[in-house]
């Protein structure tokens, strides 16, 4: 009996690396599909919500974690083929590790109030805000650093106001597209 619990565990947890696994490297390839500009439009929303959706809010946020990772050490998987320290210390990095908050937020408010998918959708948005306000204030102090002084409104038309439109499609499209297709991952 021990045995079998045993095998169990263990496929689970293969499972999950998986999962996780896959989870990275979706958002490294949707990285990749961007139009330039002062921060990139890529489909990252998209992968980092969905990833969130499917998997859950912990093997969503390790799946971020790890994509992020990768980035840092070189492999080319953030926007137009960059990675390194340096895109995570300039200007766009606070998005990319705002993510991070997005899966945190997911995941805390899944875990703790509600698993309903309202709840999964309100989650999203909130997690999409708090990496919008992460980014934007990293923004700031880089950008005042290397240029001059920018204002909150300024900031907000570069990075946030474009992409609220388009990354609120990518969340709606995300949720439909992790509902139907959540009863295969377990």
């Amino acid at each position: 009996m021990n045995k079998s619990i045993a095998q169990t565990n263990t496929s689970r947890k293969t499972l999950d690396l998986t999962y996780i696994a896959l989870g990275a490297v979706l958002i490294a390839i949707c990285s990749w599909i961007s139009i330039p500009a002062t921060v990139p439009f890529t489909l990252q929303t998209f992968a980092v919500a969905f990833v969130l959706l499917a998997l859950g809010g912990k093997r969503g946020t390790i799946s971020i974690v790890i994509y992020i990772l990768l980035g840092a050490i070189g492999i080319p998987v953030f926007a137009q083929f960059s990675s390194g320290f340096g895109v995570l210390l300039g200007t766009t990095g606070g998005y990319i590790i705002g993510f991070i908050l997005m899966g945190l937020v997911y995941w805390a408010f899944t875990q703790f109030i509600s698993r309903k998918l309202w709840m999964q959708v309100l989650a999203s948005v909130l997690g999409l805000a708090a990496c919008y306000a992460f980014g934007t204030f990293w923004f700031m102090e880089v950008y005042s650093r290397n240029s001059g002084a920018i204002g909150l409104s300024a900031a907000l038309a570069w990075c946030v106001i474009p992409f609220i439109i388009p990354d609120l499609i990518k969340l709606i499209l995300a949720v439909v597209i992790a509902t139907r297709v959540s009863f295969v991952i377990k």
